[in-house]
């Protein structure tokens, strides 16, 4: 009787371990592959011919038609001025990354759930690009978000002990010593310069042969930069408006 007791005891345990392995592999398929999202229909647009010789800033390299750029800021709601950084920003990733594919909305997305194009906190954007008060996220303390120990000393974000992301496009600052680029040709990569953070964040969603264009590369480059479903689909929702409001790429 006590040999069957102990054999029912060991079937039970083993028939746990057997189920709660399932569980865990199911979830670990899951996060490896975390789905894919169909990406959004790439927003149509309009450029200027491209000068000869401007090739070494945003600002003065390929630009969106100026009437094209009243039209589709009216449709959209963003500001003219925030909408060619974007424009500009997604031409010069796909310059750099021929295979990437990314469409000037998918940056203004990014940029809209990340400060509102810079309005977060009630700031606005200066019409050089400059965040005229310090744009930055909350505390990366554990607290609701990622524990991430300060990595600058404070510089970026004012705090010696926790990281903050920062600037329109929301980089984190170690982050941004990796990735950031000058994007108006002033010599400085500035986080909180939406003509610099733009283009960092257009180049680092292209980055590692990403196909924008594709269901699994757009949500890579997505989840590279918030690894969080909500998010994926919030900046695909906002993309997708976007599309809707000003015409779709041929």
């Amino acid at each position: 009787m006590l040999r069957f007791k102990r054999y029912l005891v060991l079937c039970l345990f083993l028939v746990g371990v057997m189920t709660a392995f399932s569980f865990w592999a199911i979830g670990q398929r899951g996060a490896d592959a975390h789905g894919a999202f169909s990406p959004p229909p790439r927003a149509a647009v309009k450029m200027d011919a491209l000068s000869a010789g401007m090739t070494t800033a945003v600002k003065v390299t390929r630009a969106p038609d100026g009437g094209w750029l009243a039209q589709a800021a009216a449709q959209t709601g963003i500001p003219a001025t925030v909408l060619r950084v974007y424009v500009a920003a997604a031409a010069a990733a796909n310059d750099s990354n021929p295979g990437c594919g990314i469409g000037w909305n998918t940056v203004a997305a990014v940029g809209f759930v990340e400060s509102a194009h810079g309005t977060y906190g009630g700031g606005s954007l200066d019409k050089d690009g400059h965040a005229t008060g310090p744009i930055v996220g909350p505390s990366l303390n554990g607290a609701g978000f990622a524990a991430i120990p300060d990595t600058d000393g404070g510089a970026l974000d004012g705090d010696a002990r926790w990281d903050h992301a920062v600037g329109p496009m929301q980089f984190i600052p170690s982050t941004w010593k990796m990735a950031g680029l000058d994007g108006n040709g002033d010599g400085l990569a500035d986080p909180f310069n939406l003509d610099d953070a733009a283009l960092t964040a257009a180049t680092y969603l292209c980055g590692h042969g990403r196909d924008l264009t594709t269901a699994q590369g757009w949500t890579n480059a997505i989840y590279s930069y918030n690894q969080s479903d909500a998010y994926v689909r919030q900046v695909r929702a906002q993309a997708t408006a976007y599309a809707a409001k000003t015409g779709t790429a041929e």
